[in-house]
């Protein structure tokens, strides 16, 4: 068994409103050497919060999670060593727009596998299942 953390990755149109839409996922599992982030964008959820959201912003912090995970540096991305310290990275709230929820943990026997129920459970809606 490893023991993992994740964090949701949650789309905040409008600050002042208070609402949210889950739109990924990242988990991390030291024993496991594993970070990993999954998203996925509903434009029609996403604009029902607000229409003039800038979805292609939205989808570039979305992909400079993804590179963040990989270890990728250089060209304004953080210079971590460490998958922990880019997770730390990640989790930092930075942006208005795109926030960390709060962190979670538990242990599964595969984090990627992890991920993709948490996906699923917590991101993913109903008529995509």
């Amino acid at each position: 068994m490893h023991p993992f953390q994740y964090v949701l990755l949650r789309c905040v149109p409008r600050v002042d409103r208070g609402e949210f839409v889950n739109v990924g996922v990242v988990v991390h599992s030291q024993s496991a050497e594993l970070l990993r982030a999954a998203w996925q964008l509903d434009a029609d959820r996403l604009r029902a919060l607000d229409r003039g959201l800038d979805l292609d912003a939205l989808e570039a912090a979305l992909r400079t999670i993804d590179r963040v995970c990989a270890g990728e540096s250089g060209g304004g991305l953080p210079d971590l060593p460490t998958p922990g310290k880019r997770f730390g990275w990640i989790v930092a709230p930075r942006s208005t727009v795109l926030q960390p929820g709060p962190l979670h943990g538990g242990q599964c026997a595969d984090p990627s596998l992890a991920l993709e129920e948490l996906m699923t459970r917590l991101v993913r809606v109903e008529e995509d299942r």
